[in-house]
């Protein structure tokens, strides 16, 4: 697990659920945040981005949990990218998170693209930008993705007529 990301932060009160323990929105929450701080450590800020004109869109992601965490633990969530196409423009990201005794609570993947703020539609990243997150998996294999992987979701769009509403 060497040169493996890492983000520490602690379950708050405000990450409960009714019993008690890490509610499975919060897990969403923490991976968030943990993505966000791995991009300012490779020099792609919040700033950043709002000077690129481009932000994140996660399309498909999914949760396994094992085991519960409780208010006032610390917990660590890895962040590794595991696949990119060759503009940088679709990536995938795959979490776990621990308790500091190394337990394994949850493990996460997502997959999402980065768009235009201004068109609304997916944009590769400037050059700069993605030669700093290349930096994070230099010496590593990742998945070589293409806009077939987004084709390849799970779960596709289907509008339906509103009259079918209870109303």
């Amino acid at each position: 697990m060497e040169n493996i990301y890492f983000q520490k932060t602690i379950v708050r009160w405000s990450d409960l659920d009714a019993n008690r323990h890490l509610a499975n929105a919060s897990y969403m929450n923490f991976t968030s945040f943990a993505r966000i701080a791995f991009l300012r450590d490779y020099n792609v800020s919040m700033k950043d981005l709002d000077s690129y004109g481009i932000g994140p869109a996660i399309l498909h992601e999914q949760f396994s949990f094992f085991k519960e965490a409780m208010e006032g633990e610390e917990i660590y969530i890895s962040v590794e990218i595991a696949g990119m196409s060759d503009d940088g423009m679709i990536y995938q990201f795959i979490h776990d998170i621990y308790n500091k005794e190394g337990i394994h609570l949850c493990h996460s993947e997502l997959v999402g693209v980065w768009f235009s703020m201004k068109e609304r539609k997916m944009l590769a990243p400037p050059k700069e930008m993605l030669d700093n997150i290349k930096k994070s998996f230099q010496n590593k294999t990742i998945k070589r993705m293409s806009k077939q992987d987004i084709k390849n979701l799970p779960f596709r769009s289907v509008n339906v007529n509103p009259l079918n509403f209870n109303q």
